[in-house]
């Protein structure tokens, strides 16, 4: 386990590169959802993959999240691309990184990468989306309900999490709760500065979309590939907003096939069979 200051908060990070001690062909940062996730999300998935494929893999809690540290405000978009670029800055990573983002982490993966196109060499956004007018109003309703029924209720609403999900949702639910009460994050984030259309067009490295099937997130394909210069997706059927952990094995075929490409080499080990589709 790593602690990395930004200047401002202490983040934990974790980094796993190939084993053998070669030089990594290319730097990947995952970055995790809200509330209840963590880096654990990738680091018992697709993370080991990865670095044995001869990457550089760069993972961490978000602000508030996981170990990482967790200051009573300050929880906005930009605070959130700011913490990935200070992360950055203390690791002495500058050159081009490809990014990799689940749910809320892909839309602080594309707000980095429109900032700083020229240091993002991809972009994958499991189960995600630029952060537009249309997001921030479903995110305010989205956490408008989590601090009603959780942290303002939570007693009931473990009660039937536990019933219904078990006893480690449930665990998940209740560090979420204490997140939602103790912090402004549910303010904060839906009034964050949101994206242009000029700004989303601006991101011009290859972007990966990986949608669940059953998601609804699929309907913000057709605004991608209208804005996007170099979009590509995959569905995956029979799955919803958890697909990075229930279907790792395809998800990480299809980024690992992305990032490869996009860095002109060779998976070092082997990759799922699955073909990034356009």
């Amino acid at each position: 386990m790593a602690t990395v200051h930004t200047g401002e908060l202490r983040l934990h990070v974790q980094r796993m590169g190939p084993r053998d001690g070669r030089t990594p062909v290319a730097t990947v940062v995952l970055v995790h959802g809200l509330l209840t996730d963590s880096l654990a999300s990738y680091y018992f998935t697709v993370a080991p993959a990865f670095a044995a494929t001869g990457l550089d893999v760069v993972m961490y809690d978000l602000r508030g999240h996981g170990r990482s540290e967790r200051p009573p405000s300050g929880y906005t978009l930009d605070h959130n691309i700011d913490d990935l670029e200070a992360m950055l800055e203390r690791l002495g990573v500058h050159g081009p990184v490809h990014l990799v983002g689940n749910s809320y982490g892909g839309t602080i993966a594309f707000g980095f990468a429109a900032r700083h196109p020229g240091r993002t060499a991809s972009l994958t956004l499991i189960e995600s989306e630029p952060a537009t007018a249309q997001w921030a109003a479903k995110l305010r309703g989205i956490l408008d309900r989590v601090v009603r029924e959780l942290a303002h209720n939570e007693t009931d609403a473990i009660a039937w999490i536990t019933a219904n999900r078990g006893h480690n949702t449930a665990r998940l639910a209740r560090g979420a709760a204490r997140l939602a009460r103790e912090t402004t994050l549910g303010r904060d984030i839906p009034s964050s500065r949101v994206l242009t259309e000029h700004q989303i067009r601006a991101v011009r490295c290859p972007v990966l979309g990986v949608y669940g099937g059953d998601s609804d997130l699929v309907g913000t394909k057709p605004m991608k590939e209208a804005l996007l210069p170099d979009f590509r997706s995959v569905v995956v059927p029979g799955h919803e907003h958890s697909v990075l952990v229930e279907a790792a094995g395809t998800v990480g075929g299809h980024i690992l096939s992305l990032i490869h490409s996009a860095a002109g080499t060779a998976p070092a080990g082997a990759v799922p069979a699955a073909a990034v589709a356009r």
